[in-house]
């Protein structure tokens, strides 16, 4: 780094609906940190820090738009870690990272946007790889359970000198939704990404493309799966987790055969086997109507604005939980758990980012060293200390042979 820092880390984005809530995170858990709070009014931002508490009345506040990029280049030259819940991140995002890899500020997010994530690896993969810069989108429920899941039966597996030649994930949740995800979602498709979102191999560095098989293709159908001795069916979030665990197994080496999906769990009866039919189709319906232009309209009428999600009783109640089952070539096979209580969206996301972006400030804990950088993924640019961290903060993650 070419100058000391003010800040340890910066949270850009922090009046948004996840943005507030990583301060009352920070407030709490981010003990001898220096930290601020970063966006384009500073009111604002004096007003989450004062309804944070005593635990953020030291915190610093940072004015900067996202499309000013003088100010941007300013804020992540005077911190050690940028982590941003400012979305949709093609809109807001990409001059942030820009100035990250410029001023050598790892970053973090909470962003889904595969498509946007494919553009930062493109153009700036190799300039943090050089520097030991690491950016690290989608470090929230996209796609830390999922990323860091795969991760632990990949490194059983080695452990165990036989190569992991497959897994698969299944989920169970329970939480809602806020108007910052529904926005990216729809802003996705705005864009006209559709091509790119249905690239099982979309993240993946441009040589290790390995040849499709059934098993990497999105799944449309539900089915009952032997290993999980349930119905499962389509998981609206697997377009985007499946990409980040395979750039994941394509940067640590997992092997050439290693493949990876994952689904939506509806039980072992006669009723799930319905219900997984019925919300089956109606994923596949509501995905192909939202496609027409005034679909996307009325959806954005009808769903909550940026900056509102669920009330806290309602996160409260939420939880996850990501089971996976994983086959070695030898026959081997193993199963890992990752879960959380709270709505997975927006109460774990906001452990998830946080402490990741905690990990960032501990150079010495991170895999590869200091100088280890490019456009990461969680396992890749984190791995054992995101998990150490996050198994600290009560979330369960362990892997049972």
């Amino acid at each position: 780094m070419k100058k000391a820092r003010t800040y340890d880390v910066v949270l850009y984005g922090a009046t948004g609906f996840v943005g507030r809530q990583t301060v009352a995170y920070f407030a709490a858990h981010a003990g001898g940190l220096r930290w601020a709070l970063a966006g384009r009014n500073y009111d604002k931002l004096a007003a989450v820090r004062a309804n944070a508490g005593p635990g953020a009345s030291d915190a610093g506040i940072v004015v900067a738009d996202a499309s000013d990029g003088q100010a941007l280049a300013a804020l992540a030259g005077d911190a050690r870690v940028v982590l941003s819940t400012a979305g949709p991140f093609a809109l807001h995002g990409s001059l942030l990272v820009a100035a990250c890899v410029a001023q050598r500020t790892h970053y973090v997010d909470i962003t889904g946007e595969t498509p946007w994530v494919r553009g930062l690896i493109d153009r700036h993969h190799e300039q943090a790889m050089a520097d030991g810069t690491r950016i690290i989108p989608c470090c929230g429920f996209d796609s830390v359970p999922s990323d860091l899941g795969a991760w632990m039966l990949a490194r059983h597996f080695q452990a165990l000198g036989e190569a992991c030649v497959e897994v698969k994930a299944c989920f169970s949740l329970r939480g809602g939704f806020n108007g910052g995800t529904l926005a990216s979602a729809l802003n996705m498709l705005d864009s006209g990404q559709s091509r790119a979102l249905a690239d099982p191999w979309l993240l993946n560095p441009a040589l290790v493309r390995p040849p499709t098989v059934p098993l990497d293709d999105d799944p449309v159908a539900p089915h009952r799966d032997a290993d999980f001795k349930a119905w499962v069916g389509p998981f609206f979030m697997g377009p985007v987790n499946t990409r980040v665990v395979r750039r994941s197994a394509a940067l640590l080496g997992y092997g050439p055969d290693f493949h990876y999906q994952e689904y939506l769990r509806f039980g072992s009866g006669a009723l799930a086997a319905a219900t997984a039919v019925g919300v089956s189709a109606g994923m596949n319906a509501s995905q192909a109507a939202l496609r027409l232009a005034p679909v996307r309209a009325l959806a954005r009428r009808l769903a909550p604005a940026p900056g509102q999600g669920p009330s806290e009783a309602s996160m409260d109640r939420g939880s996850f939980r990501c089971e996976l089952v994983g086959h070695g070539a030898g026959g081997t096979v193993a199963r890992a758990k990752v879960a959380a209580a709270g709505d997975p969206g927006n109460r774990a996301t906001t452990v998830m980012v946080c402490e990741a972006a905690m990990a960032l400030t501990r150079a010495a804990d991170l895999p590869g060293g200091q100088k280890a950088g490019g456009v990461l993924t969680p396992a890749s640019g984190l791995g054992t200390a995101l998990a150490e961290r996050l198994r600290a903060a009560g979330m369960t993650m362990a892997v049972q042979a």
